[in-house]
């Protein structure tokens, strides 16, 4: 089961370079499963293997693992070689210094670089040339796929301290706290990621057959299921679980579970950009999309499953979230 949903904003910007190509996106889309209907709801989302599947598509179709946005084209196998480079090193260092190299062997480029301080790592993004990219959408992606490509190198997510972009905040940058779980500073002089320098050090603890599943469905799949498992958000979805018809554990028992206080918990949600309630409300809005794409799941049932008494409260809440009724988005979801 897919509980994990991506914003419309994501689907539309992913295609950007094939509709600037002159692809039929609607022709994509249904080959991903994705319904061209949907995306006419404004706050429609799709589940993260949709997602998943869309990119690899785009990919495919286009020859092209830039989506047509970049530099220059990205043959596809591009990512699987620079992986298959990196699996041999021996710490996180070496792996975003070789990733640089490998990607300096292309020109014009676009990748990032490691720079670092007594204290502080930064990867800050260098592209070179010019690129199609309204959205933001190529530059989000470099800075998502390194980010979690080292992190699962290592077998933990890398906490970021903070994200920088040169550009000012898009329409869609609520988003972005989701997506980097640290302070975001836009305008900034470069887009960057910044963490702890001890990250570095870290050993690279997968191997050679662990790659070759994981390539299977990357990059595709670290843009669309973030490893949330050592955040506080991530845990607390964990421990929450997905079963709404039971009362839900409060939040001093989830601090209890997480061998922390109430007071500090907050204090790590805010760092995080969410809280607890947040979290509680974003988990059903993603299990009703996904119940809702069970055509034989009656709306009312829906609404018990997801933790309503009554389905006029739930019609309400799901409105809210996404600006439509449940049964207008059922309609916009139907199969292709």
């Amino acid at each position: 089961m897919s509980d994990l949903t991506v914003s419309r904003h994501f689907v539309q910007a992913a295609l950007c370079g094939a509709e600037q190509a002159g692809f039929d996106t609607d022709r994509l889309l249904r080959l991903a499963g994705i319904s061209p209907d949907l995306l006419k709801i404004e706050k429609s989302r799709v589940n993260s293997t949709q997602y998943s599947r869309l990119m690899q598509v785009i990919w495919i179709e286009m020859g092209d693992e830039f989506g047509g946005m970049g530099p220059r084209r990205c043959r596809p196998g591009t990512f699987a070689t620079m992986c298959d480079l990196v699996i041999e090193c021996a710490t996180l260092e070496h792996v975003y210094e070789r990733a640089f190299q490998f990607s300096r062997l292309f020109e014009p480029t676009a990748c990032m670089r490691l720079d670092t301080t007594s204290d502080e790592a930064r990867l800050i993004t260098l592209i070179e040339g010019e690129i199609t990219d309204p959205l933001f959408f190529l530059r989000e992606s470099i800075l998502v796929i390194w980010h979690r490509l080292g992190s699962w190198l290592i077998g933990q997510p890398i906490e970021l301290s903070g994200a920088t972009f040169d550009y000012p905040e898009p329409d869609h940058g609520d988003e972005y706290r989701h997506i980097f779980h640290c302070p975001l500073n836009f305008d900034a002089k470069e887009t960057s990621l910044s963490f702890d320098k001890r990250f570095l050090s870290a050993p690279v603890i997968r191997d050679k057959s662990e790659m070759r599943q994981f390539l299977k469905t990357s990059p595709a799949d670290l843009l669309s299921r973030p490893d949330e498992s050592n955040t506080y958000t991530g845990r607390i979805r964990t421990l929450i679980g997905r079963d709404f018809t039971q009362p839900l554990p409060d939040f001093e028992w989830i601090a209890a579970e997480l061998h922390t206080s109430p007071q500090t918990l907050r204090r790590r949600l805010k760092q995080e950009n969410t809280s607890f309630q947040e979290i509680k409300d974003l988990l059903r809005r993603d299990l009703a999309i996904y119940f809702l794409g069970r055509p034989e799941l009656p709306i009312n049932d829906i609404a018990h499953r997801v933790g309503f008494t009554e389905p006029s409260t739930f019609h309400r809440a799901f409105k809210k979230w996404t600006g439509v009724t449940p049964g207008a988005y059922r309609e916009g979801d139907r199969s292709n």
